[in-house]
């Protein structure tokens, strides 16, 4: 499991149009275990985004799709600045279940 923390920053004015981009396609990703996507409540040009996949192929397959190619080419001209935050591993080490808020 791997999943990214990003942050997002719109061209002033275009984060709706830019979030409505972003979100495409997210609930039919084969391999994605949750994908988050929220406006920051201090900025209002930045979209954070969180995602979960089952591996790393999975995720940069998503990027491959047609519906999400298209997504990415219309919402480049949206965006003044991309910063990949975390990368997040899956550990393999014990975790009480109460600790578990995501299981595969």
């Amino acid at each position: 499991m791997i999943g990214f923390i990003n942050k997002i920053t719109a061209t002033p004015g275009s984060r709706a149009a830019l979030l409505a981009l972003v979100v495409t396609g997210a609930e039919d990703m084969p391999g994605c275990i949750a994908y988050i996507a929220a406006g920051d409540g201090s900025d209002p040009d930045v979209i954070w985004v969180s995602e979960v996949w089952v591996d790393k192929a999975s995720q940069e397959a998503s990027l491959r799709t047609e519906l999400v190619s298209r997504a990415i080419e219309e919402a480049t001209p949206l965006i003044a600045g991309f910063e990949n935050i975390a990368v997040l591993e899956h550990l393999d080490v014990a975790v009480p279940p109460a600790a578990r808020l995501v299981q595969s």
